[in-house]
């Protein structure tokens, strides 16, 4: 304590400044006018601090205590008390009033009316009156008057016909002489006081229950209690209050002069007669009801236990009626379970419920028929054990991955479009499933629900439209292979005719004797070169024409378009088009069937090139585009010069038996858009108009994962 008092001291000294709470009852500029000359007394007599008036009306006080915003006190004495009890609040001295030359440390309270009001005399005569006091923590201005009135068997808070309160003395005083009010409370020496003033006369006033003491000068209406308290805050240094309290009792003596309001201070006192007061009048801190009876329980509270007799009264006409209820409900719910298990056993898809331990808890006809599980054969075991125990090529599904056990797990519904159930005898069927969270009647997820379809005839139609199209792709093949045979038999003819003339040449030369070294390696490496071009033509043309691998692999793009280029190069030649290659040599491989996209990129390359025959000679470009979309996919453009498409056929373009050439099929681009769509890309038309058109389709790139 003495290390934290230590510590204090010095904080208190640098700050320089002691903030004295004094209740303001008569106003704050009054409360400064009256207390300064004290706060400067004590500033002159420590040396060090500099004390300050902190004017506080009632509802101010016990904040600044509770926030200790203040350092002392200053209130009356039953605001003392309070702040005593709640607040460890310690008086260091009483003060003295000064009346004339006679030091008082007691006061009391004064209820006045006016001289003229002949129908007020007594206490009695206050009863339906309008009443003014100064506050209700306000001692003398009401606490004081109210132990008197209660005594005479006077509720002020009843009998009244009002009671206000003023804030503070002097509005009290002036509103009875005005005429506002009928009856005023203030505390002893304020008539007096303001009569010295000069702001009212005494005889203007009549006081009731008037109570004569000796030696007390002030007129009064009730028994004198302990002046102000001045007392210390619990966070305020012992020493420092020491030092104030004998600077406080040292002021009589020597420094009247600084307080002419009053005669000084006195050792602290007794005020256990406050005590006593709020003790009678049941407040703070003494609240407490007491004993309560059940006759007061009935006076006070006869309207709620009126309202309590008739709730009663309606709940047990309400228990009554939904007793009634119930039973209807009974009956609605077992009709409700019938029509539930009715439209559950209707559906065709299979239906079960699954709890929190992977048990089934229902199950529909359909899943009977479909598995050949009972439901009694399921809740025997875990229906991850029976069901869902295995994928399809053999492996262990392990529970920790299952879909239905992960929906309430995490409350989250699923879709599965591809999974394996099994049946009872063993044997597995492709399935789609739905698995949903279950939850009971106060939200808590409980389970899942499963809704699953047998896909199997599905996957067969799936299966054989696949085999379909590829067959359909591959005559396609043949067909584009027969439309551009001509062209690539001319290209086949070149090499093979320079290889011809070369080998005659190299023949002559031989029988005339006139073979030199040099010129005959030059031929035949001429024939070498044509003959490895022609080979390559064969080979890929080989290639395109064959069914194609049901695997992916590993596949650049831009080589493809060259590929095809060596098949598109004699038939664009031919038709007068200039090839335009724009090819990033940066862009990622993707994962494909190289076929079936040389098959895409020579339909685009065909369709693009018969466009432009009806083109100007001089504009006809032929321009392929490979570039990157970020890090996810390869965009190939082939865009061309020609005329455009017809508005009439965009909207179909890639429906089957569509085409835009007389003798077309229109099953090209329907494939095309397949092939694509096949490889997780799409196939679409970038532009179309009569300066030409441009298709384009993404593929996505490999991830490190493939």
């Amino acid at each position: 304590m003495g290390l934290l008092l230590s510590w204090l001291v010095p904080v208190l000294a640098e700050s320089q400044t002691i903030r004295i709470g004094v209740l303001s009852h008569r106003g704050d500029e009054l409360t400064r006018q009256t207390w300064s000359p004290t706060a400067e007394y004590l500033s002159n007599a420590l040396t060090g601090f500099q004390f300050e008036i902190i004017p506080l009306n009632f509802e101010q006080i016990e904040p600044a205590v509770r926030q200790s915003k203040i350092d002392f006190l200053l209130v009356n004495s039953g605001i003392y008390v309070n702040m005593e009890v709640r607040y460890r609040v310690s008086r260091i001295a009483t003060l003295n009033n000064e009346i004339g030359t006679i030091p008082l440390n007691v006061f009391g309270g004064v209820i006045f009316t006016r001289q003229l009001r002949h129908d007020i005399n007594t206490l009695d005569d206050l009863r339906h009156k309008k009443v003014m006091a100064v506050d209700k923590t306000s001692l003398g201005g009401f606490q004081m008057e109210w132990g008197v009135l209660q005594k005479a068997h006077i509720n002020p808070f009843h009998d009244f016909s009002s009671l206000s309160f003023g804030g503070t003395h002097d509005k009290v005083v002036t509103s009875v002489r005005d005429g506002f009010v009928d009856v005023g409370m203030v505390r002893s020496g304020i008539l007096e006081k303001m009569a010295a003033k000069g702001d009212i006369r005494l005889d203007e006033f009549k006081i009731i229950h008037p109570v004569i003491y000796d030696g007390f000068p002030y007129i009064h209406s009730t028994s004198l209690y302990p002046e102000w308290p001045f007392s210390k805050l619990q966070h305020t240094p012992n020493e420092l209050a020491q030092k104030v309290a004998i600077a406080l009792l040292q002021m009589n003596q020597q420094h009247t002069g600084h307080a002419s309001h009053y005669a000084g201070w006195t050792i602290p006192l007794d005020y256990q007669q406050v005590h006593e007061l709020f003790k009678q009048l049941k407040l703070p801190p003494y609240a407490d009801e007491g004993r309560f009876t059940l006759q007061d329980a009935i006076k006070r509270y006869w309207k709620g236990i009126a309202i309590v007799i008739l709730f009663l009264l309606m709940l047990t006409i309400m228990s009554t009626w939904v007793s009634r209820l119930n039973t209807q409900l009974k009956k609605s719910k077992r009709s409700l379970e019938y029509q539930h298990d009715l439209v559950l056993n209707s559906v065709c898809d299979g239906i079960y419920g699954v709890d929190r331990e992977g048990n089934c808890t229902f199950m529909n006809r359909s899943m009977k028929k479909i598995t050949g599980w009972k439901l009694d054969e399921i809740q025997a075991g875990n229906q991850h054990d029976l069901l869902h125990h295995s994928y399809e090529d053999g492996s262990v599904h392990h529970a920790a991955d299952c879909p239905v056990y992960l929906t309430f797990r995490d409350n989250q519904p699923r879709f599965i479009a591809d999974d394996v159930f099994w049946k009872k005898d063993g044997n597995s069927f492709p399935v789609e499933y739905s698995s949903t969270p279950m939850k009971d009647h106060k939200g808590q997820t409980i389970g899942s629900v499963v809704v699953f379809r047998d896909i199997s005839e599905r996957k067969k139609a799936e299966e054989e439209n696949r085999r379909h199209q590829k067959e359909l792709a591959h005559m396609a093949r043949l067909n584009t292979m027969g439309e551009m045979a001509s062209g690539i038999a001319h290209e086949l003819n070149q090499p093979l005719t320079a290889i011809a003339t070369s080998s005659f040449a190299c023949i002559q030369m031989l029988e005339n004797n006139q073979a030199d070294q040099e010129k005959l390696i030059d031929v035949l490496e001429t024939i070498g070169l044509q003959a490895e071009h022609s080979g390559e033509i064969i080979r890929q043309l080989r290639q395109f024409v064959r069914k194609e691998q049901p695997e992916r692999s590993k596949t650049c793009i831009n080589a493809l378009i060259e590929e095809v280029l060596l098949f598109i190069h004699p038939e664009a030649r031919k038709a007068g088009v200039k090839i335009i290659r724009k090819l990033n040599q940066n862009i990622r491989d993707v994962l494909a069937q190289p076929i079936q996209i040389e098959q895409v990129l020579l339909n685009l390359c065909k369709n693009s090139v018969e466009a432009m025959l009806n083109s100007v000679p001089d504009n006809r470009f032929l321009t392929i585009t490979t570039e990157m979309v970020g890090d996810n996919a390869v965009i190939v453009t082939v865009e061309d010069t020609g005329p455009g498409i017809d508005d009439n056929i965009i909207g179909g373009l890639f429906d089957p038996f569509i085409s835009s050439k007389d003798n077309g099929l229109g099953l090209g681009l329907s494939i095309s858009q397949g092939i694509i769509e096949s490889h997780q890309g799409q196939l679409y038309l970038h532009t179309a108009s009569a300066e030409g058109t441009a298709f384009r389709f993404a593929l996505p790139v490999m991830s490190e994962n493939n």
